[in-house]
């Protein structure tokens, strides 16, 4: 189970379920909260390596960013000095670079989204371990009263299903793996036209880039 997951089951968990399932209530209370304390230690250390992934992304794109425009200089710098086979050379970097900065934008994004997702698992965390420090004994007392009118049985009424849904989930899980790699398999298969199609796209695109950049020259 993921760090997030772990962390969702933790801020999802009603209290008082877990205490009227605890055979030692007080037990279980120090227990869910040492968990908590664990796990918020775990998301506010990966918060921190997300971010500084995320600085480290974004300084990359800058430097591929900067790398298009330098090899746009030399493209520039060779038609006017006549030299086509640089010229076509350096656009050829160029659209290199380009391709790769559609990939950082995406990787950069998608970095983002990862941070936030991990702080707003931190605040969740950190307000459930707030209360469940701040009713500890309250729900200690309250699973008390809760035996007495017979709430435990109920709770291990409900556990059968928990592990049903667990079965279900399970299964799910192994229907999307066989699609997903189905699905690998489809790709694969059409790599190698589909390669050769964009390679002459990129061959068409370098010339086209070649006679915009001549007809901006004057060459």
């Amino acid at each position: 189970m993921s760090l997030l997951e772990r962390v969702s089951t933790l801020v999802r968990a009603n209290l008082n379920d877990l205490i009227d399932k605890a055979e030692e209530p007080e037990k279980m209370i120090k227990q869910v909260i040492l968990d908590m304390q664990n796990q918020l230690l775990q998301v506010k250390t990966q918060v921190a390596i997300a971010i500084a992934d995320q600085h480290l992304l974004e300084k990359k794109q800058k430097e591929n960013e900067d790398k298009v425009a330098e090899w746009m200089r030399k493209a520039e710098l060779s038609v006017d000095k006549k030299q086509d086979d640089l010229a076509r050379a350096s656009l050829q970097r160029v659209e290199s670079y380009r391709e790769m900065s559609q990939s950082f934008t995406q990787q950069v994004a998608d970095q983002k989204a990862q941070v936030e997702n991990l702080k707003s698992a931190l605040r969740q965390l950190e307000q459930k371990l707030t209360e469940a420090q701040a009713k500890g004994d309250v729900l200690i007392a309250q699973h008390r009263r809760a035996r007495a009118v017979g709430k435990a049985s109920d709770a291990r009424m409900a556990v059968g299903d928990g592990s049903k849904a667990a079965a279900f989930d399970r299964m799910k899980r192994k229907v999307a793996h066989s699609e997903a790699v189905g699905q690998a398999k489809a790709e694969i298969a059409g790599d190698n036209m589909e390669d050769r199609l964009a390679a002459l796209e990129k061959e068409d695109r370098i010339e086209q880039l070649l006679a915009e950049l001549k007809g901006k020259r004057g060459a």
